[in-house]
């Protein structure tokens, strides 16, 4: 949630930056209910000064006129009285007008529509010249390691069943990430994958994002990632400056309805219901986010160098970014089934905007509140970008020797079967 004191003060910067992301038309609606809340709010304040002030006076007050003091004074808690209510009401209506609001874009990203408009930062390594290649489905499937066939006997569709090799990967993938983070200083969690709504409004994915998967019986949410628990971990606290950065990853299953993007990406791993991930969260002070967030772009980075993925950096646009990002770093991986790079791991700054509606603020010489911020560190994805890159003639799957001490011994391939 934006400040709404910097909406007050700077109402046109805030507007010129809504803009960016097509959002300026929400900020009259909000402008115009703090107006009304601060108008309730003074007249309030006056109204409970009067009262002050009659109290005194009817403590001093001769007998006969003492009468007239306390009628004057009902009469003002009747008219407080009155106005709560109204002030409970336009403060819901604020909160729900301003949660809508979008973070603010930092001046270095691009302006645009679509992925289409995102800038490539760098790239990374060369595409092997691979005849014929396969893609993920197509390789597991054979492989006898992937199977989305059976998968949708159990569960419908967008759903896959890893089985053997495929799950020996899968771990090796995420112990290489774990091992790597920690050396960076991360803290290991692994989280609760069911949260409550204030925390998904406090992550800002509500009001508005109908991804998420609800349980009514419950009133709990299933995660589309690890960010929104480990935001929820430090939830109403202060933190310390001191402490900062906080860097956690977590390990955990998502679960996401991927609702509207049905005949895209049906195909595979690639755009599934549930899947694992390995994820990165800090928090930080304001003044270290930037460079954190490059921190974690870099810890990316890192762990698609180790197992040799050619990929590329893109500085998202307005338009494809996040709602709650000020900033995002995508890295797309080459998948030579496809011929073309697809987006693999996403890096987010979203400075202040969780940690207001989250409630968590910093104590120190500075004060105000903590930034947080995200990153993919390894999501199913990346197996399939795996499995498509180290395709052989053969049919079989070369497994990077980063994997190899994650592995039963002896597993450096997968072969074909007989």
């Amino acid at each position: 949630m934006l400040d709404l004191r910097l909406l007050r003060d700077e109402p046109e910067v805030v507007r010129a930056a809504l803009a960016r992301r097509g959002a300026d038309g929400l900020l009259d609606d909000v402008l115009a209910a703090d107006a009304r809340r601060r108008e309730i709010v003074h007249r309030i304040d006056e109204l409970k000064h009067a009262q002050n002030v009659l109290s005194k006076d009817i403590g001093s007050a001769a007998p006969d006129d003492r009468r007239s003091l306390i009628e004057q004074a009902s009469a003002l808690k009747a008219d407080i009285e009155a106005l709560e209510p109204k002030l409970q009401d336009v403060e819901e209506q604020l909160q729900m007008l301003a949660s809508t609001l979008p973070n603010l874009p930092h001046d270095s990203v691009p302006d645009g529509a679509s992925e289409e408009d995102n800038h490539e930062v760098r790239r990374w390594g060369e595409p092997r010249e691979i005849p014929n290649p396969e893609d993920h489905l197509d390789i597991g499937q054979r492989l006898g390691i992937i199977d989305t066939q059976r998968a949708a006997r159990a569960s419908g569709s967008r759903f896959g069943f890893f089985v053997g090799a495929a799950v020996h990967l899968e771990f090796a993938l995420v112990r290489l990430a774990i091992d790597t983070l920690i050396g960076r200083g991360f803290i290991p969690v692994v989280p609760p994958v069911l949260v409550r709504r204030e925390v998904m409004f406090g992550a800002g994915e509500l009001p508005g994002d109908e991804a998420q998967y609800y349980l009514t019986q419950d009133g709990l949410y299933l995660t589309g990632t690890s960010e929104q628990s480990l935001l929820a971990l430090h939830m109403d606290e202060t933190l310390e400056e001191e402490q900062l950065p906080l860097r956690y990853l977590a390990f955990s299953s998502c679960f996401r309805r991927e609702a509207g993007t049905y005949g895209k990406d049906t195909r595979g791993i690639f755009r599934v219901h549930q899947f694992d991930k390995v994820e990165m969260f800090s928090f930080t002070r304001p003044d270290q986010s930037w460079d954190e967030h490059e921190f974690l772009l870099s810890c990316e980075e890192e762990l698609l160098r180790a197992i040799g993925i050619p990929y590329r950096v893109m500085n998202v646009c307005t338009g494809d970014m996040g709602k709650k990002a000020a900033k995002q770093y995508d890295i797309d991986a080459w998948f030579p089934g496809q011929g073309r790079y697809r987006e693999l791991t996403s890096c987010s700054n979203c400075t202040d905007y969780q940690t207001r509606r989250s409630h968590i603020r910093l104590k120190g010489k500075r004060g105000g509140l903590p930034h947080t911020l995200n990153g993919t560190a390894f999501a199913m994805r990346t197996l399939a970008a795996l499995l498509e890159n180290n395709q052989q003639p053969d049919g079989g799957v070369d497994i990077p020797s980063s994997l190899h001490p994650y592995l039963p011994q002896g597993m450096t391939r997968i072969d074909p079967p007989a």
